[in-house]
Parts: C-alpha cells; structure tokens; sequence
C-alpha cells in the first residue's frame, strides 16, 4: 500500500472511504469526485464512498498524496506492486514513452517509487542537459522606454509617456536573447515540479534549477501553445523536455476552490499500451518477407450524406507481400472466457474486407494459449459447414524481463503465422 501519502493499487480496484485495507479519506474523496465533474473522466467511476479504477494505469496525484494504479494479469508474484511497476515503466519505455536527450542519462539514478517519480527525473535530466549545452537564443521585438534611441520610435506612446522624461525615449527594437516560447514552457513546468513534487531525493535539484534557470514570463499554457511549436535544427534537442513539460502541463488540474487538493493526472489506457507493446515486439525482432503496419485504416462504408465509417485494425501483417494476417489486442486475462461475439464479427469483417490469410485476437496471460476456430463457409446453402477462415484467440504469457517478452511475444505470434524460414531480426 505505501506510505500515507502512497497509496497504490491495481487496476479495476476500489477505494473507498469506509472499509477495505486501501483507503482514501474524505478530502480526498472529494477531490477526486470535483475532477470527475458532470462530464467525468475515463480513468476511474464514482461508487458509494469511493472510486472504481478501470483499464487506466499510471498515477493521480491529489495534493500530496499520490495514487498510483498499475496494470496486472497475475496476482501469485512474490512482490507483486514493485514486480508490476516495473513491467508498467518497462512497456512505456519499450514504446517510447521515455526517452533520454541527454547522452550522459542513461542510467536514472532513482529507485521510482512510481512512473511519476521517473518523469520528474526524466525532466530534471533533460533541463540540466539543456543548460550545460548553452539555451539556444532567439530573435523577439520588444518594446518599452530607453534612454539611447534603437530601432523604431513608437511616436504615440512616446509622447503619452515621455512628456515629462526627455531623456527617455519609448521604441521597439529587436533583441536576440534567451527569452522565448520554449524556455517559458520549460519554466513553467520547473515550477509547477518544485511546487507538487512530495519526492525528497529530487527535491534539491529542483530547487538548483529553478535558480540557474533564467527568469521567463508566465505563459498561458494549452493545447494549442505546443501545436504551433516547430523545432528545427538547433531546437532539436528540446525535444524530449517539451514532450515532458506537455504531459506534466496539460494533465495538472489546479483545485480553484480552496487551492490545496490539485490533481496531476497522468494515465495511460492499458488497451492502447499493450496495442503498441505488441506492435514495437513485432518490429523489433521482425522475420525476413515480412511488413508490419499499426492502425491501417481504410474506408469501408459510405453514406448518402455525411462522413465515411471505415474499418482500423489494430495490426497488419503482410507475408512476401501476398499473404495477409489481421491482429486486433485485447487487454484482459482471457483464461476462462470466450470472446464476444461482436470482437468475432469485427475480425470476420476484418478477414473479409482484408481478404487476409488469418485473423486473431491477443491477450496477455499467464501461459501460452492458442484457440483456433473457423468461421462457418457461407458461401454453401445454409451455411452448416466450417470453412478454412482461421480465427485464433491467443493468450501471450506475460514475463518480467522486458526484452524477452518482447522475443516471445514476436516469436509466438510468427510461430502462429507459419513464418519460420529465419530466425527473427533484433532491429
């Protein structure tokens, strides 16, 4: 359970204010019942006394408790939350999640006590990477009162202020410093970490940081502020602290109310993580005559009025460019339980539309499974025969070591396809 102020639990579990090991208290309850709104949010529901968390992992952070939700298919390992944080820390770098500018980086030094903790460091790293680089400077017009006249003489407010003051002259020049858009959303982003940060090992460098850095001004951040960044050559190496600053920035949701239970929200649907994890496995150790592509999407049906519906499976397998296999990801422990007949039918329209060789559904589990079926042959008189379009529904056994899970997973699914004439290629 952690500390009083870390609460960690898995995901579809409650916590309640009234019963159960795991607790929130009712401040807490409250705060996370505002977030939920009138509109609510995707990572958890509102029970009796308590929350109900769902297929979103990551951590909630609620003034200065943490609550950290992690992923699990099995509950028999030996320790259990620090054996799935791991796993959760390890798909989301696998996928690229997390990423290290800084070439001196590449051992994190903290133990993280959750993803939030790695991110915070992450930061840190990327920013003191950026400083010992030099901050790259820009062109910016500014405007203001001076006592030499450069640049253009702003006539109107001039005279307005300058009445009085003749030794003073009101321009608008250009300078070429460091204050600019990208250091304002670095800044911002360094204070807000020094201000909701409960970590003390990082704390110290926090607040070095927040020295050495220089001074920007308060920008408003919003979507839109980090849509119309473009880095080019020398900015490249922002990168990764803007992409950390945009999650952190985008998913901290002050409390206006009374100002001590703000919400950091940084989750992740384990759907679209373990769509992506089987995807990056698949590439990683790739079979020769083989290309694998995400989220092909295609349009499959077109109205009279309004916009076209179309079919967007989750992967795509073409063998020597002839044969076709269709992958769709589900994240649930499939022991014991038969797909629904609407994950069926999508994968029949799948093979159908694809014209593909196979199709198949894949879990995570605990061991290897595969359960082949056959769709009925509709092309005969009643339809009472099975015909050769195969449908598999596969359980990947999970793995803790991170590398070979990915070579399993890649290995299984090949082994499956038939596509053995090499050993897969670590890319």
């Amino acid at each position: 359970m952690g500390s009083a102020n870390h609460i960690t639990v898995f995901e579809h579990e409650v916590l309640r204010i009234d019963r159960g090991i795991k607790r929130v208290s009712a401040i807490q309850l409250k705060a996370l019942q505002e977030f939920y709104g009138e509109s609510g949010v995707p990572y958890y529901s509102l029970i009796h006394n308590g929350v109900k968390f769902c297929e979103y992992v990551g951590v909630l952070q609620v003034g200065d408790t943490l609550i950290e939700i992690l992923p699990k298919i099995d509950k028999n390992l030996i320790d259990l939350e620090s054996s799935w944080r791991k796993v959760l820390i390890d798909m989301l770098h696998a996928v690229g999640l997390f990423k290290l500018q800084a070439p001196s980086s590449g051992n994190l030094t903290l133990k993280p006590n959750s993803i939030l903790d790695l991110y915070f460091e992450l930061f840190v790293k990327e920013v003191k990477y950026l400083l010992r680089q030099g901050l790259v400077k820009k062109y910016r017009k500014t405007e203001g009162n001076s006592t030499s006249l450069k640049g253009s003489l702003k006539f109107g407010k001039h005279i307005s202020q300058n009445l009085v003051h003749q030794e003073r002259f009101y321009i608008q020049h250009t300078v070429y410093d460091t204050t600019h858009e990208l250091h304002a959303i670095l800044y911002k982003a360094l204070k807000l970490l020094v201000r909701i940060n409960t970590n003390q090992s990082i704390q110290g460098s926090l607040k070095s940081l927040e020295l050495e850095f220089p001074e920007m001004p308060d920008l408003k951040i919003t979507e839109a502020t980090f849509n119309r960044l473009h880095l080019n050559r020398k900015t490249q190496g922002y990168q990764n602290a803007i992409e950390i600053a945009r999650m952190l920035l985008l998913n901290y949701h002050p409390d206006v109310s009374n100002g001590s239970n703000h919400i950091l929200a940084l989750m992740f649907d384990m759907n679209l993580l373990w769509e992506q994890f089987v995807y990056v496995s698949l590439r990683k150790f790739k079979k020769g005559g083989t290309t694998i592509t995400a989220q092909n999407t295609r349009n499959f049906w077109k109205p009279s009025k309004g916009s076209n519906s179309r079919m967007k499976p989750d992967i795509v397998i073409n063998i020597d460019k002839l044969d076709c296999v269709i992958i769709d990801t589900k994240w649930k422990n499939i022991k014991n339980y038969n797909p629904s007949p609407e994950d069926l039918r999508q994968m029949f329209a799948y093979m159908k539309y694809y014209k593909a060789k196979k199709v198949a559904l894949i879990y995570p589990g605990t061991d290897f499974s595969n359960s082949s079926g056959f769709y009925y042959d509709h092309d005969k008189n009643g339809a009472h025969e099975i015909g050769d379009e195969e449908c598999s529904v596969i359980s990947l056994p999970y793995n803790t070591d991170i590398r070979q899970w990915q070579k399993q997973i890649a290995l299984d699914i090949y082994n499956w396809i038939k596509v053995n004439d090499e050993s897969p290629v670590d890319c």
